[in-house]
């Protein structure tokens, strides 16, 4: 099978992912055998492949947002049937016996491995998935919607619920890329009031669109102080900003797996019970619940597909900054470049 794989991770210029063929993987007696539709391509791959990230497992096939068809059940697996949509997701296995497990947070696992970073990913025409981890697709999402939505949406997901956003918040988003162009749109269904910074005219127009109650640059303090705030950029200083805009007893959530330090900052800043949290991985039961809300409000990504041979062009499209939404590998040996999927115009989605 063809594959993308990071033998020696280097700048994104200098093409980390090389194309090679690997033989077919055999699922284990706890797998799934996938045969891949499409793989979303996430900042994470960007910072295994260029070494941002240490790398766990060398070499590696990247790529942990991927739908796909089952092409064969392990001997140990119930549930799952040759011929179903499933997904994958960051987290790739835990060990189900220490008390993070027990308690329904398997993403706090010290035995967790991750998907295209531990073991191989999506980046393949084939891969094998823990079948206790593998999502189910629901008919209502394209493998193209739905592979963005495993990881950026999910992990946003998470993010609102631990900021305690509930219909009506006063919510802020800060940077406004894949996961937060997902994640307003659940704010926005669930009612709330939605103020999204950005240094980006491109991404404040487009979070207007989105349904955004207001826009401003990172130092600009929202119209009335937010109750909670989500941190997308990798940016310690924009976590300082996000706390000066929330209210008294406010969160700010950071929805980063890197971060370049957070600068010194006044403590009445973070006086009177506010507070910093991170968001870390996801859980299973996570990415079953808002895969079936995106089914049924109808989430869609907006994304560009690129052939699985074009990895490296879309590694350095996400590094420049001129991916909109989410940039997908198809391994379809062969797309047109003139048949690319570009973005259509921004949509509100409904609220409820």
């Amino acid at each position: 099978m063809r594959a993308l794989r990071v033998d020696r991770t280097r700048p994104a210029a200098d093409d980390p992912l090389e194309l090679i063929d690997l033989v077919e993987p055999r699922p284990a007696p706890d797998e799934l055998l996938l045969r891949v539709a499409a793989c979303a391509v996430c900042r994470t791959d960007l910072q295994i492949a260029t070494g941002d990230l240490p790398p766990h497992r060398s070499p590696v096939v990247p790529g942990h947002q991927a739908v796909g068809v089952v092409v064969e059940v392990g001997s140990g697996v119930d549930g799952w049937a040759v011929g179903e949509r499933a997904g994958t997701t960051w987290l790739a296995g835990f060990d189900g016996t220490c008390g993070f497990c027990l308690s329904g947070r398997e993403n706090l696992c010290r035995a967790a491995r991750f998907t295209g970073w531990d073991r191989d990913g999506g980046f393949a025409e084939l891969m094998t998935v823990r079948a206790d981890v593998a999502v189910r697709i629901p008919a209502g999402l394209t493998d193209l919607s739905a592979a963005p939505l495993l990881c950026g949406g999910v992990i946003g997901y998470r993010a609102l619920r631990l900021a305690a956003v509930v219909a009506g918040s006063r919510l802020g988003l800060y940077g406004f890329g894949a996961s937060a162009g997902l994640a307003i749109q659940v704010a926005r269904h669930w009612g709330c009031d939605i103020h999204v910074a950005s240094r980006s005219a491109r991404d404040l127009d487009r979070a207007l669109a989105l349904g955004a109650s207001s826009v401003g640059g990172y130092d600009e303090p929202p119209p009335r102080p937010l109750e909670a705030a989500i941190t997308f950029a990798p940016a310690g200083s924009v976590v300082v900003s996000a706390l000066r805009a929330i209210d008294r007893g406010g969160i700010v959530v950071v929805n980063a797996i890197h971060l370049d330090g957070i600068p010194a900052f006044s403590y009445d800043d973070l006086w009177w019970e506010r507070s910093i949290r991170s968001v870390a991985n996801v859980t299973r039961a996570d990415a079953r619940e808002f895969i079936s809300t995106a089914a049924e409000i109808g989430i869609r990504p907006d994304v560009e597909v690129h052939d699985l041979t074009d990895g490296n062009v879309a590694l350095r499209r996400i590094e420049t900054g001129e991916v909109v939404g989410a940039a997908v590998l198809v391994p379809g040996r062969g797309i047109d470049p003139s048949a690319i999927a570009r973005p259509d115009p921004p949509r509100q989605p409904p609220r409820t």
